[in-house]
């Protein structure tokens, strides 16, 4: 499954549409201007909130967390002691799963992997669209907008890391 992003209006306040690989609005990323931290939507084509990112108030490490429901299902953060600047660990609220993000994230050239196995590779090369990344989902028994929303994430922690 790909999907494609718009890198070009990513930003806190801006609404904008993933597509599918056929130009199909499947995602809405809903991002929620006025807030006293950074929040997002990412909603389906018919409006329901499929996910709900924001950004942890208080944390050591600048942390996003994804909810679903009202319920915690992740929590995203720059990987301790590594010495890639990026590379990020998503830990699902199962408590044992994590997830390891890693490649050049403000490139949009990265991976999404679990236990070693590639979920997800987020990517511009194979795009002639300019300013417009791949979000291709690698595993069929993947939930994409949690691998979307983890995508998100990491962008924006990485993007908010290089302006601070």
């Amino acid at each position: 499954m790909r999907f494609l992003v718009r890198d070009r209006i990513l930003g806190i306040g801006d609404d904008y549409w993933i597509e599918d690989d056929r130009g199909n609005k499947v995602f809405l990323v809903d991002g929620k201007a006025m807030r006293l931290r950074d929040t997002f939507e990412l909603k389906d084509a018919e409006g329901h909130v499929l996910v709900d990112i924001r950004k942890k108030m208080l944390a050591l490490r600048d942390t996003m967390v994804i909810e679903r429901g009202g319920e915690p299902l992740a929590t995203v953060r720059r990987k301790r002691l590594s010495l890639l600047r990026n590379h990020y660990r998503v830990s699902l609220a199962d408590g044992g799963t994590e997830l390891d993000v890693s490649g050049r994230i403000l490139d949009r050239e990265f991976a999404v992997e679990y236990d070693g196995e590639l979920l997800a590779v987020i990517s511009r090369r194979m795009l002639s669209l300019r300013d417009t990344y791949g979000v291709d989902v690698v595993r069929e028994d993947a939930d994409p907008a949690l691998l979307i929303a983890v995508a998100v994430c990491v962008i924006h922690l990485a993007e908010k890391e290089r302006e601070g």
